[in-house]
């Protein structure tokens, strides 16, 4: 072979050496930055699964949640109409003592004729009164 031929194949030998080398170079740069991107998928995917899980249990919470308020209003509501059939039926100094005047004290219910009767006594004003007030009672309609 002839010397100048050997300098252009070591010249070219080189070149794609040097080439070589820089290829390598960015493929180690290249394997850096997908390690990289790989590990930031990583994080985002285990970040989505986290959420999805406190979603989904949050999602249950909420369920629970308004399944016991469902019951508590139904049970405030039971309690509620309880009371208000056990409240206490007292009546004004008053209109205890026309009806103890008259023999009607402590009946549950009380017959119209009876009652009007037993507050001819009284003025407009006041058998009114009597009246709303044993109304409010529950013990005339």
């Amino acid at each position: 072979m002839n010397e100048e031929l050997i300098q252009q194949l070591i010249a070219s030998t080189e070149g794609l050496k040097n080439a070589t080398e820089v290829l390598n170079q960015v493929l180690e740069h290249l394997n850096q930055q997908h390690a990289a991107l790989e590990s930031k998928v990583e994080r985002i995917v285990a970040a989505i699964d986290e959420q999805t899980a406190i979603k989904g249990d949050s999602l249950a919470e909420r369920e629970e949640l308004a399944r016991k308020i469902v019951e508590l209003e139904s049970e405030n509501q039971e309690l509620r109409a309880q009371a208000s059939r056990r409240s206490r039926k007292t009546l004004p100094a008053l209109a205890t003592a026309v009806l103890s005047k008259s023999g009607l004290e402590g009946l549950e219910q009380f017959d119209s004729a009876a009652l009007d009767k037993a507050m001819n006594s009284l003025s407009v004003e006041q058998r009114i009164a009597v009246k709303a007030e044993m109304a409010r009672a529950g013990l005339i309609e």
